[in-house]
């Protein structure tokens, strides 16, 4: 690949990692403030590519969703959320084009692969939802296979990896809004956007030219990958709490923190609180789950945070000792701001402005993770530039 289009790759990926934060963000605005289902259908809104404005549409949005009378304030939202994924989308199937186009079967696998995902989204807008989802499969097939057989370097791989991600994570999108916020959904869709983030926030960092300077920093790797994915398991469990609308389940204000109902051991059903399938056709807004239930997945969310926490400060401890200062320093900041953040949550009833940038503080703690992940990558696997070089 020329030196050109390497700009235009480096260009693009910093681009679309810093949109797809800002993608995390605005979702857990629509998600937070109730706004998940103000669409009751996908990808249009009550059959329109905006939304309803005027009273006629909206009389006609009223009539044929009986169920889900129109609300303006919401359904804008959700809408434009969907509209700047698609834009993410794009811009992540150029990426990918661009890591694959020296290879003529790469680049003919992943149109075809955008080809079946467009045929199957207009298969489900016409009803034909089975056959819609066997596209979809393979349409999240052809660029995981690709990247794994793609012979490129690792940036250049999961720029093609990124394709097939995002288009489950639109298939999640849709599911989210069929299956009425089913909670294994939605936290599936949260998994979905903060993988396509730290994929893209890699891949952006390896073009910048983020890797070791030292052969010792390697050493570090393993620890950095285990931070990883025990900040990927807390997410998952903070996308479970807010999913079954269990972020205030042991109250707010005096007695929620460290207390919990102003109890040490309040009543808990930890069976109930974590079924991961209830079956099709449960309308999830709101939630469906008891207080003790409620009170078990709040508590674990609250033990997974102390752990990680734990975890987080000695890594952080380790990177500064072997030289990463400032990425040490950053993961302490991030972390103690999302500890505040959670906690604030708590004690202050849940404002849609703390909760918002409690996602998009999991998202910098991502981030910071990923970044000292770069840092501790060996030497021999930095990208180089120049097409006149292998790309190692």
């Amino acid at each position: 690949m020329s030196d050109r289009s390497t700009t235009v790759l480096r260009g693009l990926s910093l681009f679309a990692a810093v949109f797809a934060f800002g993608l995390v963000m605005f979702g857990a605005f629509v998600r937070l403030s109730n706004a998940g289902l103000s669409c009751p259908d996908w990808p249009t809104c009550y059959g329109q590519v905006t939304w309803p404005q005027h009273a006629q549409a909206v009389a006609k949005a009223d009539a044929a969703f009986p169920g889900r009378p129109y609300q303006a304030h919401k359904a804008w939202r959700e809408q434009v959320h969907r509209m700047l994924a698609g834009t993410l989308g794009v811009a992540v199937l150029v990426m990918a084009l661009l890591a694959a186009w020296r290879r003529r079967w790469a680049r003919l696998t992943l149109i075809g692969a955008a080809i079946l995902a467009a045929a199957g989204l207009t298969m489900y807008m016409h009803g034909e939802h089975v056959g819609s989802s066997v596209l979809a499969v393979l349409a999240i097939f052809l660029p995981l296979a690709t990247a794994l057989m793609l012979d490129r370097p690792g940036a250049w791989r999961v720029s093609v990896l990124a394709l097939g991600v995002i288009i489950f994570q639109a298939m999640l999108g849709m599911w989210t809004v069929t299956l009425l916020l089913k909670p294994i959904v939605v936290l599936g869709h949260l998994l979905g956007g903060m993988t396509t983030f730290a994929l893209l926030a890699w891949v952006a960092l390896r073009f910048a030219g983020v890797g070791a300077t030292d052969d010792r920093l390697a050493g570090l790797r393993k620890a950095v990958i285990i931070g990883l994915v025990l900040l990927g398991c807390q997410i998952a469990l903070g996308g479970w709490t807010s999913s079954n609308y269990a972020a205030l389940a042991c109250g707010y204000g005096p007695g929620s923190f460290p207390e919990c109902l102003g109890q040490w051991a309040p009543p808990t059903d930890f069976h109930q609180g974590f079924i991961l399938w209830r079956g099709i056709g449960v309308d999830y807004q709101g939630g469906i789950l008891d207080q003790p239930a409620r009170t078990a997945i709040q508590l674990v969310h609250r033990a997974g945070a102390l752990v990680v926490s734990c975890y987080l400060l000695a890594l952080a401890w380790r990177l500064f000792k072997r030289g990463l200062r400032l990425g040490s320093i950053a993961l302490v900041l991030a972390l103690v701001a999302q500890v505040s953040l959670g906690i604030s949550n708590v004690y202050f009833g849940l404002p849609l402005a703390v909760a918002t940038m409690h996602n998009g503080g999991a998202a910098l703690l991502l981030f910071v993770l990923v970044a000292n992940l770069a840092r501790t990558q060996p030497r021999p696997g930095r990208l180089m530039t120049s097409a006149a070089r292998p790309l190692q």
